[in-house]
């Protein structure tokens, strides 16, 4: 199921990201924006959004606007994230990050430009109710700003090269990568009129999924194949990052993943097959390489 969903559906966000993001002028800008969209992301983010509405027992397919938005606050997420700056990287998916090929500065204004166009996109979202729309757009907003994203990218910036302990450690990785999952399903949800119970299961699933996303990014650093991840293993050694792997081992990292998908399944125990893809989903993490 999981396979065919996400074919479809990355199809879709694809070709609604293509016309949300027409090339215009200055063409330097929209090319650049463009290059890092279009660079081979699964489109997790708007995965999660669509099968979280489809768990609450809507069409995900319906909601491609805030679906796009947040693949646009990602992708520019990690154009930041490789400038020098930051984590200095040379390769993403496999090609040359975006200053690599349009300079830092080009690179800084290709991340602010896919930022405030997905706040346009997800504002553009038809057949929603407009507080609906309202309380969405405020839920992604406050994931991807200080208290989330943003915040836990300063938290991983001060403590490169320091000790931590393990609530910091969560606390990073909770806000830097966990917030926009979390927004992505709450998002699903709310979009679809879930119930109030529905949303509480759906966001503890959410809080699960985004811990095992990072345990599982954190042995891939560790134990990943460079051709698969598309870029080379140890980056986070060579910027002396905390990471799950270095904070415990990767044996008790390997074992917190697998207590997290658990948990995350468990959340999904009042619903049916309508929350499989979230089953496969999570599942799925256990044993990806890339």
């Amino acid at each position: 199921m999981l396979k065919e969903y996400r074919r479809r559906q990355v199809a879709l966000v694809d070709r609604a990201l293509d016309e949300m993001l027409a090339p215009a002028y200055p063409p330097v800008i929209y090319e650049a924006m463009r290059y890092s969209l279009f660079a081979g992301g699964k489109r997790l983010r708007p995965i999660l959004l669509m099968a979280a509405a489809d768990a609450a027992g809507s069409d995900g397919a319906k909601y491609l606007h805030v679906a796009c938005g947040l693949e646009m606050i990602h992708t520019y997420s990690l154009i930041h994230d490789d400038l020098p700056a930051m984590d200095d990287d040379d390769y993403r998916r496999g090609k040359l990050t975006n200053h690599k090929v349009y300079g830092d500065g080009m690179a800084v204004l290709a991340g602010d430009g896919l930022l405030t166009a997905a706040f346009e996109a997800m504002l553009g979202q038809p057949d929603v109710e407009a507080a609906t729309l309202v309380a969405v757009v405020r839920e992604v907003a406050a994931a991807a700003g200080a208290a989330g994203m943003v915040g836990g990218q300063a938290v991983d910036l001060q403590s490169a090269g320091r000790e931590i302990d393990g609530d910091t450690l969560k606390y990073m990785h909770r806000a830097k990568t966990g917030a926009l999952f979390r927004a992505a399903i709450r998002a699903g949800a709310m979009l679809a009129g879930a119930s109030a119970a529905k949303l509480a299961a759906l966001t503890e699933y959410a809080e699960q999924f985004g811990l095992a996303f990072q345990i599982t990014d954190d042995i891939l650093d560790v134990a990943g194949d460079a051709a698969k991840i598309g870029k080379p293993v140890g980056s986070d050694e060579k910027n002396r990052k905390a990471t799950y792997v270095s904070l415990y081992s990767l044996a008790e990292a390997r074992q917190m993943a697998g207590v997290a998908v658990a948990a995350a399944l468990a959340a999904l125990e009042g619903f049916g097959p309508e929350a499989g893809v979230l089953r496969e989903l999570v599942d799925y993490l256990l044993a990806r390489d890339s």
